[in-house]
């Protein structure tokens, strides 16, 4: 007799809710805090005015980051509540036609009209509306909008990055503060964007040559931009 064995399966889809929240804060918090603090020290700030302005830079991004993940998340989930709402009434009203709407589904899926049918049957029969938000609304466990957990990822992981590049500013001599906080921050870019390609399972190389571009690239332009600054003053 053959046995079926049943293993545990580990599919990165599942973590891209907390993850894309997770990657997306704590890279803002590195470029946005990083490319601050270059752009006052290229000015020729002292080390007090390049300290606070991390520090307000750190601060104020994370509430902006956590203010704007719970708004955005937040209509999402408002608008899958609204789905979910008017796809009841349907199938109270016209279970039939909607029979019949999840069955066209799964026949351009593939499945013949009488499988297809008898497919849509037995979900029905086990959970309706389960069945109508996952194949004619797309929505499922792994993509549900959860706004408070967004807001606090977004929050935490903006400021875990946003304190890197500011930790390397007041503990490097003021001279050193452009090269060091660039250079660590193109590493700190590096090592995140690797961790979350694998995370995610995407290739790492791209994901790793992406970040580090862009952060490198802002903290190109707000180098340049605290330098013209600095001259005119």
């Amino acid at each position: 007799m053959s046995r079926l064995h049943i293993h545990d399966e580990n599919h990165a889809v599942s973590r891209i809710g907390w993850l894309r929240a997770a990657v997306l804060g704590a890279n803002d918090g590195i470029v946005s805090t990083a490319s601050l603090i270059v752009g006052v020290a290229a000015a020729s700030a002292d080390r007090p005015a390049i300290i606070v302005a991390g520090v307000a830079g750190l601060v104020a991004g994370a509430m902006s980051m956590a203010a704007g993940e719970y708004v955005s998340v937040s209509s999402q989930s408002d608008t899958e509540r609204a789905d979910l709402a008017r796809e009841t009434a349907e199938l109270r009203d016209q279970p039939e036609l909607e029979r019949h709407e999840l069955a066209g589904i799964y026949e351009k899926r593939g499945l013949d009209p009488a499988l297809a049918l008898q497919v849509a049957d037995q979900l029905t029969a086990h959970d309706a509306l389960a069945a109508h938000a996952r194949d004619e609304l797309g929505i499922s466990e792994f993509t549900t909008a959860h706004p408070i957990q967004a807001a606090i990822t977004s929050a935490a992981t903006f400021a875990v990055g946003a304190g890197l590049p500011l930790a390397l500013a007041s503990l490097m001599p003021q001279d050193w503060v452009i090269a060091s906080v660039s250079s660590g921050s193109l590493v700190f870019l590096a090592v995140l964007g690797a961790l979350g390609a694998q995370v995610g399972g995407a290739p790492v190389g791209r994901a790793t040559l992406r970040v580090v571009f862009w952060g490198g690239l802002s903290l190109a332009l707000t180098a340049g931009i605290g330098h013209l600054f600095g001259a005119v003053a």
